[in-house]
């Protein structure tokens, strides 16, 4: 498999216009995310669509959209969604989340996000690649706000982020009534700190508790069975 595409067990992803390929971030929330049987999920910035594809094969019934601000990144979803099994419940918008949102209040039950998450000043000299990268294309709040006006009351919000950016994506999301429901932090090996946090929201519904675990995706060098078992639908 060349690295301008990925093969999944039941469809295949072509990445050679997407600035941000397929990684294990992407697969660890299609797979983790807590989605509907039906109704509406949309998956903001969706890049190859590969998101919005799990989130095809894992829901039978729900019709699922790409919002994706680069052009080419757009055009490569939408044929990667109709080159899939699930194309008659696919589509991709090309369109800056800010302006989407206005005219779909209220109108998913489920969001997916593996957003934008470096603040750095130094950024790579491929501006697509920053635009990817950086929050500077999507900042937290505007993320959070966004995904609180689509969502319908009692929807919920799934992102996966760094470590250290969590706190900052909790603060935007509680000011807009996302409340934190699930944690989980993904540890790449075991008795080190976590590289990334799976967390899920939910709109105006205020949670008792949220629920907090750790996934471990190897040890000694292999898979744990933990990750495999999560992953085993999609990875070959």
């Amino acid at each position: 498999m060349s690295k301008d595409s990925f093969r999944f067990k039941r469809f295949n992803i072509s990445q050679d216009k997407c600035a941000m390929k397929v990684g294990t971030d992407g697969v660890l929330l299609g797979a983790w995310a807590n989605l509907p049987a039906h109704g509406k999920i949309a998956d903001i910035g969706t890049g190859t669509g590969l998101l919005a594809i799990m989130a095809a094969q894992r829901s039978p019934a729900a019709e699922i959209t790409g919002i994706e601000i680069d052009g080419n990144a757009a055009e490569q979803a939408g044929t990667n969604m109709a080159n899939s099994p699930w194309s008659e419940r696919l589509a991709v918008i090309n369109s800056d989340i800010n302006a989407f949102y206005q005219s779909h209040v209220s109108e998913f039950d489920c969001i997916l996000s593996n957003p934008p998450y470096f603040t750095e000043d130094i950024k790579s000299h491929k501006e697509k690649r920053n635009v990817a990268r950086h929050t500077d294309s999507l900042s937290f709040a505007q993320l959070a706000n966004a995904s609180s006006q689509m969502l319908k009351e009692g929807g919920n919000l799934c992102v996966i982020l760094p470590l250290d950016a969590v706190l900052s994506f909790i603060s935007e999301a509680v000011v807009r009534k996302l409340f934190l429901k699930r944690r989980t932090d993904i540890i790449t090996k075991p008795n080190t700190p976590p590289k990334r946090v799976l967390m899920e929201f939910v709109k105006n519904c205020p949670v008792p508790e949220t629920v907090f675990e750790k996934l471990v995706l190897t040890c000694g060098g292999t898979m744990t069975e933990e990750y495999r078992a999560l992953t085993s639908d999609f990875y070959l």
